[in-house]
Parts: C-alpha cells; structure tokens; sequence
C-alpha cells in the first residue's frame, strides 16, 4: 500500500517557521468579553474558546488535522455499505462520532485565531508533509473493495493513517502552546492508538 504524505493546505508563509522553530513565537488575540464588566454569560462563551496564547505549531497542528480527520471521515463513511465485519463498523462508525466534532473544534479555533482554515480537503492549498495520508490511489482501491477484502484494506489503511495522526499529535504536545489544542492532541495519541491496537488484533482474525 503506497501512502502520499503531502498534504495541501492555505497556510500563512509565518507557519513554515514551524519548521525550524515549533516551540517558539506565541502570538496573542483578544476576546470580547473577557473584561472587567464581562456579564457571565459572555464569560462562559469566552471559556469555551481557545486560550488566547497560541504559536505557529497550534496553527499548523489544527490546519493539517483538519484534512487529516476529513479522509479518515471520508475512509469511515465507506463501512456502513461495503464493510463485512461488524467490528469494523463498530469501528468506523466511532471514528466518525469522534473526529466529526474534532474537526469543528479546530474550525472553530482557527477563526478566534485569525488563520485560514483548509478548504478542498487533502488537495487544497499549499503542499506540506503530512504522515499516514492515504494517496488518491489507496483511497479508489478502497471505495472498489467490498466484504472482507474491504475490511482488510480498511484496517491496513487506517493503521498508517492513525500512525500519522499520532506523530502530529506528538509533536503539537512537545511544540505546541495553546492549552485546549495539546490537550485535544494528547486525546487523539491515546484514542487513536487504541484504534490502531483493535485493527491490529482485528487483522489477525480476518
């Protein structure tokens, strides 16, 4: 199974400094609300946003695991119809519940932000290096494959592609700076290592 890892995203140029320096540069914004005369109400709404405090490695985590999560979506969506194993349903279908409100999550974040959101999913924008992205290739012989030879396919492919998110949640959590976007990392390592754990073992038994 080939794996494309580029990726395509409308970033601003500054998120290339991630590159060479993630952990650095925390940039600010303001929130209405958040003063003195805040009315609790407005108080709430601000607390359930994003801290102010963010640097170019939140950015960059929220811009490629949006598309990230989408092809996962997509890859889930294919289960109800093709798949011949339960446990992969089961499976899929808790991908989507999870990674769904994940991806408005860090829509949302991007906004408070002031940054661009992908749009077109994995095709979109400027290119960048993103692990576990299934190619266009992977992802036509996945649509193509019915009963058990889908569920293999499936498993294999989300394997890689839980694999990646892992090592971009990792590196959010050591280069990251806003609170909620390392805390939402830590969750995807956790969860989506317990995914790639379950279709490893589902693997074995097809």
């Amino acid at each position: 199974m080939r794996i494309n890892r580029k990726i395509s995203i409308p970033v601003a140029a500054g998120a290339l400094a991630l590159l060479t320096a993630c952990g650095g540069g925390d940039s600010t914004t303001g929130h209405e609300g958040m003063g003195s005369g805040s009315t609790p109400a407005a108080a709430t709404t601000a607390a359930a946003r994003p801290s102010a405090t963010f640097n170019e490695a939140d950015v960059m985590f929220a811009q490629m695991m949006i598309p990230h999560h989408e092809q996962a979506v997509e890859m889930a969506d294919l289960a109800p119809t093709r798949a011949a194993d339960p446990e992969i349903k089961e499976l899929a279908a808790k991908i989507k519940a999870a990674q769904d409100p994940e991806i408005r999550t860090m829509r949302d974040w991007l906004t408070e932000w002031g940054r661009p959101a992908p749009e077109g999913g994995p095709d979109g924008g400027m290119a960048h290096e993103m692990p576990g992205v299934m190619s266009e290739e992977d992802m036509t012989k996945l649509k193509a494959a019915e009963g058990t030879e889908f569920d293999k396919l499936f498993a294999r492919q989300m394997i890689a592609h839980h694999e990646g998110a892992i090592e971009m949640a990792r590196t959010e959590q050591a280069n990251g700076s806003n609170p909620q976007a390392k805390a939402l990392a830590k969750t995807i390592e956790s969860a989506q290592r317990a995914e790639a754990e379950q279709l490893r073992k589902l693997l074995d038994r097809l």
